[in-house]
């Protein structure tokens, strides 16, 4: 039984879309986060949401910002963590002082792509290097993801004997 449930966690992923629409990225890094047996309760049963989440460098530590984790109705009412507290991510030092240095430099902002369970069953989060993307761009990107999308139906068409 847990040969199954190890397999549904490895291929559990949440995705931010927000995240690759809203700006470019740049370099990206894998981090380990802080949680409470509780949050990852949840996460295993979905209830995470990262559209409004963003991480921030804080005196050489780094922290995921606003990531909703709604309570599952089973956990202790009493020992239940806020659903938007701020996480702790586990990063090299070496990997923490470049995200400082590109944020205060640069200007970059850090966000987060994706959330997902590893071979290890540890929660792990992707997060990148990203600048904004202007308004034109953003447009750019949707009509190169509609006519793609429309080549891709014709060529199944076409494969199918339409």
């Amino acid at each position: 039984m847990s040969s199954k449930k190890s397999t549904t966690d490895k291929n559990r992923q949440f995705l931010n879309k927000k995240a690759t629409y809203e700006y470019e990225i740049l370099e990206r890094f894998e981090a380990g986060v802080v949680l409470q047996g509780s949050e990852i309760k949840a996460i295993r049963a979905g209830r995470v949401n990262l559209k409004e989440c963003y991480v921030k460098v804080l005196n050489g530590e780094v922290y995921l910002i606003n990531m909703h984790i709604t309570h599952l109705s089973t956990a202790n009412r009493y020992n239940r963590p806020a659903e938007t507290r701020d996480r702790k991510l586990l990063l090299h030092k070496k990997q923490i002082k470049k995200l400082h240095d590109k944020v205060a430099k640069d200007g970059i902002s850090i966000v987060v792509v994706k959330l997902y369970f590893n071979d290890r069953n540890l929660v792990k989060v992707t997060i990148a290097l990203a600048r904004g993307k202007k308004l034109h761009d953003k447009r750019e990107a949707l009509k190169q993801k509609t006519l793609s999308r429309e080549a891709q139906k014709e060529m199944k068409n076409m494969r199918q004997g339409y």
